[in-house]
């Protein structure tokens, strides 16, 4: 129970703290954070609305024909290897995946040449609004097919047996079966997809392009790095709160998965024949999509097997960059697990204490308190922070510690779906044996506990540690020429125009943090499996 509370308190230290050092700062200078209503805040959440209105049309639009192929046909050659590859877009940091998509239609990709053919003129490259919206696709596309495929997945058997005894067609079941199920599942879905694309910060930084494509998270990052403008950051980041805010609790109401996990069951028989000419439209459009995903994955691969890795792998700039990411996404993934391990024990307990009536406020808080989080973006809370603690010293002497505690708090809610089952499953096997025994405390995480927690945990540890190290938000902010993680050095390099480094670099990172969600999910199955 104690180690929720101090777990709570920190999740409350770290939320609270941004919003004070945001608070100190608007006033502080109240004047100037008003000043900052300005053309140029409207055009900026404008197209903060805009680009994440037209990237969930663009991702969810086609993921419904997409979703419905690949349910149609539960044999299609090589189904569950698809799938698979649409979960890569989940594992890959934001950066890793820019890289791909610039090496493909960037000015000097490899599909320069046909572009510039096709257009008549000289290809200028994808930065810009079109970058932004072909990289959330990317990553949107997957994930919104894969939900949409779950949710096909719940139709019951009888249905389709019904369907195939009526004599059916394809049309009619899709109206009558599969329509009403894709309908219900929609809002929340594409709620879900605007959420992470108006909270989209690498993505924007890397291929906006300048400030005519410029969204409120990286208008935040700029007003305190480059412009030093508090105040316009203050107003800034206040209206992201609010934004983020509103669609959260849109999402809630639409009952939408917050972390957009897509775990697929497996398919039920289908009873329903498909005509040769649909099948040949649906293996169409499962190329295509299948196409459009893999390509930025396979030039990510090639343009970083381009590089000289050797000469990276040598430098020390590279090897000191790694050795911090590694480890602080090594304290960050340690730390996050036992939050979360803290937090589902305490809810369990209290759960238990209170046996009937209503949940108490501590009870409420600890079984949602970590969701709160993505409600505050990083770059919101890395924000507020430095707004505090520039008026206390160096904000750059903080960084490792903003970098791990921001990190291990945002990988949370993802870390509590692997603990929390596996927790209170073995809680409702022992926890009258325990009482019997008078076995708690440590002595009961030791010897009860632990070997069904074992995999859940460590699955937690590989997932949380992956997220971290791929994450640029709040190195954004507070790193440094002493500081610096892969992705910052990623960023730096291809600010530099050494784009060859910069894909190696993308190739290492997007290997490492493949194999950590491959391990997470391997961990997984075997937890299943042992289940």
């Amino acid at each position: 129970m104690t180690a929720g509370i101090v777990a709570l308190a920190a999740i409350a230290l770290l939320i609270g703290g941004a919003f004070a050092g945001l608070l100190f700062e608007g006033a502080h200078d109240f004047s100037g954070a008003w000043a900052a209503f300005d053309p140029y805040l409207l055009r900026v959440v404008r197209f903060t609305l805009w680009q994440a209105a037209l990237s969930t049309l663009l991702s969810v639009g086609p993921a419904l024909f997409v979703a419905r192929a690949l349910s149609r046909h539960p044999r299609f050659l090589g189904r569950a290897f698809i799938l698979q590859l649409f979960a890569v877009p989940l594992a890959l940091p934001a950066i890793v995946a820019a890289l791909g998509i610039l090496a493909l239609y960037g000015r000097a990709g490899y599909f320069a040449g046909l572009l510039t053919m096709i257009g008549g003129g000289s290809w200028p490259g994808i930065y810009g609004l079109s970058g932004i919206l072909v990289a959330h696709v990317f990553f949107n596309l997957p994930l919104s097919v894969r939900l949409f495929l779950e949710a096909l997945q719940t139709i019951p058997a009888d249905q389709w047996r019904l369907a195939s005894q009526l004599g059916m067609g394809a049309r009619p079941a899709y109206r009558l079966i599969e329509w009403p199920t894709l309908r219900a599942s929609l809002p929340g879905v594409a709620g879900l997809v605007f959420m992470l694309c108006i909270t989209s910060f690498t993505i924007v930084l890397t291929l906006g392009g300048g400030p005519a494509a410029t969204t409120l998270e990286v208008g935040i990052y700029q007003a305190l790095r480059f412009d030093f403008d508090p105040a316009r950051a203050v107003t800034l980041t206040l209206l992201q709160i609010a934004l983020t805010f509103v669609v959260a609790l849109a999402l809630t109401r639409l009952g939408a998965n917050a972390v957009g996990d897509s775990s697929l069951p497996v398919a039920p028989r289908r009873y329903l024949s498909v005509s040769g000419t649909e099948t040949s439209l649906n293996a169409m459009l499962i190329v295509l999509a299948l196409a459009f995903v893999v390509g930025p994955m396979a030039a990510t691969v090639m343009a970083g097997l381009g590089a000289d890795l050797g000469r990276l792998a040598g430098e020390a700039a590279v090897r000191q960059a790694t050795l911090t990411s590694v480890v602080l996404a090594f304290l960050s993934a340690l730390l996050s697990v036992m939050l979360s391990l803290a937090l589902t024990m305490a809810r369990r307990a209290l759960a238990l204490a209170r046996r009937a009536g209503a949940r108490t406020l501590l009870e409420h808080a600890t079984d949602t308190g970590a969701g709160f989080v993505l409600v505050v973006p990083p770059v919101v809370i890395g924000a507020g922070w430095f707004l505090l603690l520039r008026h206390v010293g160096d904000v750059f002497a903080i960084a490792l510690v903003m970098v791990v505690t921001v990190n291990a708090v945002m990988a949370m809610p993802f870390a509590l779906r692997a603990v929390r089952p596996a927790y209170d499953a073995a809680s409702e096997r022992h926890e009258r044996l325990c009482e019997q025994l008078g076995i708690a405390g440590w002595n009961r995480l030791i010897l009860v506990d632990w070997p069904s927690l074992r995999r859940p945990l460590a699955t937690a540890f590989a997932f949380a540690m992956a997220l971290s190290l791929g994450d640029l938000g709040v190195i954004a902010l507070f790193g440094s020429d002493s500081v610096q993680t892969l992705p910052y050095l990623l960023l730096a390099r291809m600010g530099s125009y050494r784009t060859e480094d910069a894909a190696g670099l993308a190739l290492l990172l997007g290997l490492v943090c493949l194999a950590l969600i491959m391990a997470a999910h391997w961990l997984g199955r075997e937890k299943n499996r042992d289940a």
